[in-house]
């Protein structure tokens, strides 16, 4: 590990995403960086040409009143945005994210959330999923583009429970957690300020309320894995995730699926 990974965190901050399972880093991101990002993620989000119900890059999330169903995210996004994929392999955010680990760190995932007014948010779950290639080592690295708090839909963690691991089947699919798998008075909302970054195992549990504020919550969420779980394997990752989501898609009757 390279000097400027071992000073990129504290030790005491090492120590308390061990036994927490997250952390938090103010200012990741300079003003200048954030103001790009922003201009990008509005320019990203204009990509009128990509948004199809069929297009299994997009995602789409329902109004929580009206149930609306509305675009809320670009999964991948690296390959859309020069700004996402310099922002996904910087420095800084592969230097925390290796200090966690005590070795370096690989872009696994990326995406970018946008949660307009009004979008739901996510039910508690992990964000490992038990594939025979999925890294155990999955890191989450949420960079916040708006403010992010409990009004708009801030990510919501339970501390502490990333130590037993996957708590639902490991049978390789997606599985969400019953609310009765944590206590819930032990929620931390992630409050973040534009720029700033949360980091989380993949196996925090974790949640998001609806956007129930007239601001977007826009954030480019980042995952990783060590150097020792697999290395650099996100293009692998990606060929067999689009695989698992037609599959997925043609469960339900759509089999004219595609990825642009």
């Amino acid at each position: 590990m390279t000097t400027a990974a071992q000073a990129a965190l504290p030790a005491g901050q090492i120590r308390q995403y061990h036994a927490d399972g997250f952390t938090t880093v103010r200012r990741m991101l300079t003003d200048a960086e954030v103001d790009e990002l922003t201009a990008e993620a509005a320019r990203v989000f204009g990509r009128e040409d990509l948004k199809d119900s069929d297009n299994i890059r997009c995602r789409w999330s329902n109004h929580y009143q009206t149930d609306e169903c509305r675009f809320d995210c670009f999964d991948p996004v690296i390959d859309l945005s020069p700004v996402c994929a310099r922002i996904a392999r910087h420095p800084r955010i592969l230097d925390a994210v290796s200090a966690l680990y005590g070795e370096p760190a690989f872009l696994f995932k990326d995406k970018l959330i946008f949660k307009p007014p009004g979008a739901k948010g996510y039910n508690l779950h992990q964000d490992y999923i038990s594939w025979k290639s999925f890294p155990r080592s999955f890191v989450t690295v949420i960079v916040a583009i708006d403010a992010a708090a409990a009004g708009n839909g801030a990510t919501e963690v339970f501390p502490g429970y990333h130590g037993r691991g996957c708590l639902t089947p490991e049978d390789g699919q997606y599985h969400q957690l019953p609310e009765s798998a944590v206590d819930l008075s032990k929620g931390v909302t992630l409050e973040l300020e534009p720029g700033d970054a949360a980091i989380f195992s993949g196996f925090t549990p974790h949640r998001s309320g609806p956007n129930t504020s007239s601001q977007w919550r826009r954030l480019l969420y980042l995952s990783y894995n060590a150097a020792s779980d697999g290395g650099d394997q996100r293009d692998r990752h990606y060929a067999e995730f689009k695989g698992w989501l037609k599959d997925r898609y043609a469960d339900y009757g759509k089999v004219n699926t595609f990825f642009r």
